[in-house]
C-alpha cells in the first residue's frame, strides 16, 4: 500500500468524482503503478476530512471506469491496464469510406479522455456484455434512449423505445412489417442513397415526391398517395442528405395533416435532427401514432456504433419491430449499448454532439470561403453542401480530378429518384480530413470548377 492522497481539482464537481479523476490523472502520470494498492477507504476519508461514503462512491466510479479493482478483505488496487494507457493500433486505422457523410472526427484532448473512461466502464463490465440481450436493449439502455430523444422534444412511452442496430437494419425491419415485394413506398425526389439501395434489395417501389426549398409538397404527396396506394413515406427532414434542407414547422404541419387525414405510416430518418441548436420538432410529435422515429447515432456520436433509438407508433408495432429485427442481427451490440448508455449518463455523448456542432459550422465557413461565386445548397451545421456545377463541368470530370484530396465527393446520380440526375455533387466536409487540408483541397476544387481550368 502507498501513501497516496489525491490532489483534488476546485471545479465544482461531487468530491467522488473529483477522487475518482485524481486517480486517472495519477495512473497516466505515473504517481500510481499497476498493483498499486490505494489506502483504505475510512483512512483516506479521516485524511481529507469528507464522509466515508463519498470515498466508497468514488472507489465505486474509478473501478466502473476500469481504473481500479476491489477485492473483498484485500484493499482496492490499480488496475495492470488503464483507459488512459490505450493507444493507437496502425492495424485498426483504416481508410475510410468517403462514399459516406461523416461528421468531424472529435480532436479535443479533454473530451477524448471522456470518451476513453467510458471505454474502462465497459472493459469492467466485459463478461456480461458479452452475453445474448434483448434484440431491442435493456431497461437502462432504453432510458437513456429516453433521455436521448427528450431533446428533440421526445417523451415516448418505454414501451415503445428500441434500441436498433444502426438505421439501416432498422428499415429494413420497418419495411419488412410494412411492405411486401412490388409495393410502393414514397419518399423525397432527391434523397438518401440508403433507402434507394434497401427498397431495390427489398423489390419495394419508391416513388420521388416533388420538392421546393421547404421540402415535398403536400400537395404533390396527396395526390400521389392517391395515384399510388403507397404503403408508407419516407422522409430525412432535417440536414436532408444531400440537399441539406430542414423542413420549417409549418411545412411539417401540413405533411403530418395528410398523413394523418389518409393513415398513412411516416418513417422518419431523423439521423442529423440532433446537431442542430434549434431545430423543428420531429414530425412524430405530430403524427406519433403513424410515424416510425428512426434517431440514429452515426452522426451525432459516432458511426462506429451501429446504433439508433427507434420509437415505434405504438407497443405493438414495437413488438413487431422486435420480432423482426431478432431475425436481421439477433441483437445490437451489448457492448455499443453499454458505452453509449454511459456516454449519455456522464454527459460525454453531449459533449460530442456539441463537438461536431461547433465543427461542422466552422468547415461550413471554410466551405464558403473557398467556394465562394460558385452555386451550392448548405446549412450551418450540415456535414456537407450541394454543389450545381458550372455549365461545361460534369460530375465525372470533378471527381475524377478530385481524387486523392481524401474529400468524398458523390454525383447526383446516386441521390436522384425521378427524372435523369442533373450535374450536381454532394461534397463532405467531415471525416478525419484536418481542417487545413479541407481548405486546401476546396481551394483546388474552386480552381478546377471553372472551365477554362481543362484547357491544355
Amino acid at each position: 500500500m502507498i501513501d497516496w492522497i489525491p490532489t483534488l481539482t476546485q471545479n465544482g464537481k461531487p468530491r467522488y468524482l473529483a477522487i475518482a479523476e485524481a486517480i486517472a490523472v495519477d495512473i497516466r502520470t505515473g504517481t500510481l503503478s499497476p498493483g498499486d494498492r490505494l489506502p483504505p477507504q475510512r483512512r483516506l476519508a479521516a485524511r481529507l476530512g469528507i464522509d466515508f461514503t463519498t470515498v466508497s462512491r468514488a472507489y465505486s466510479e474509478a473501478q466502473a471506469r476500469g481504473l481500479v479493482a476491489s477485492h473483498v478483505g484485500r484493499g482496492t488496487f490499480v488496475t495492470s491496464v488503464a483507459p488512459e494507457a490505450f493507444c493507437s493500433d496502425p492495424k485498426r486505422d483504416g481508410e475510410e469510406d468517403l462514399s459516406m457523410n461523416m461528421a468531424p472526427e472529435p480532436t479535443d484532448a479533454a473530451l477524448l479522455e471522456k470518451m476513453r473512461e467510458g471505454m474502462g466502464y465497459v472493459s469492467a463490465n466485459l463478461i456480461a456484455l458479452l452475453r445474448y440481450q434483448s434484440a431491442v436493449g435493456s431497461e437502462q439502455d432504453k432510458m437513456a434512449a429516453s433521455t436521448w430523444l427528450s431533446m428533440r422534444g421526445m417523451v415516448p412511452l418505454l414501451e415503445r423505445i428500441a434500441v436498433t442496430p444502426g438505421a439501416h437494419p432498422t428499415m429494413v425491419a420497418i419495411l419488412s412489417i410494412l411492405t411486401t415485394p412490388g409495393d410502393v413506398v414514397l419518399c423525397e425526389n432527391i434523397t438518401y442513397p440508403g433507402i434507394r439501395n434497401i427498397a431495390a434489395q427489398m423489390r419495394v417501389q419508391l416513388k420521388g415526391i416533388a420538392m421546393d426549398a421547404e421540402g415535398i409538397l403536400p400537395d404533390a404527396l396527396e395526390a400521389a398517395i392517391k395515384a399510388h396506394a403507397p404503403r408508407a413515406l419516407y422522409l430525412n427532414p432535417t440536414l436532408q442528405n444531400p440537399t441539406t434542407l430542414t423542413i420549417p414547422t409549418a411545412r411539417r404541419l401540413e405533411i403530418a395533416e395528410v398523413l394523418n387525414r389518409y393513415g398513412l405510416p411516416l418513417i422518419e430518418d431523423d439521423a442529423y435532427g440532433f446537431i442542430p441548436l434549434k431545430a423543428p420538432a420531429p414530425l412524430a410529435v405530430s403524427a406519433p401514432d403513424l410515424t416510425w422515429h428512426i434517431g440514429g447515432l452515426a452522426k451525432c456520436i459516432g458511426a462506429g456504433l451501429r446504433l439508433a433509438y427507434t420509437v415505434a407508433p405504438s407497443a405493438k408495432h414495437a413488438y413487431a419491430l422486435a420480432q423482426a429485427l431478432r431475425t436481421i442481427s439477433v441483437m445490437p451490440s451489448p457492448i455499443s449499448m453499454a458505452l453509449v448508455t454511459r456516454w449519455i449518463e456522464d454527459g460525454t455523448a453531449d459533449r460530442i454532439r456539441r463537438f461536431i456542432r461547433q465543427e461542422s459550422a466552422a468547415r461550413q465557413a471554410v466551405a464558403a470561403a473557398a467556394l465562394d461565386g460558385f452555386e451550392f445548397s448548405t446549412a450551418e451545421n450540415a456535414f456537407n453542401l450541394w454543389l450545381r456545377l458550372p455549365a461545361g463541368v460534369s460530375r465525372a470530370d470533378i471527381i475524377a480530378r478530385m481524387a486523392g484530396r481524401h474529400i468524398g465527393i458523390v454525383p447526383s446520380d446516386a441521390f436522384t429518384i425521378e427524372g435523369p440526375p442533373d450535374e450536381h455533387v454532394r461534397i463532405c466536409l467531415g471525416g478525419s480530413i484536418p481542417r487545413d487540408a479541407l481548405q486546401s483541397g476546396l481551394q483546388f476544387l474552386s480552381h478546377i470548377l471553372v472551365p477554362s481550368s481543362y484547357i491544355g
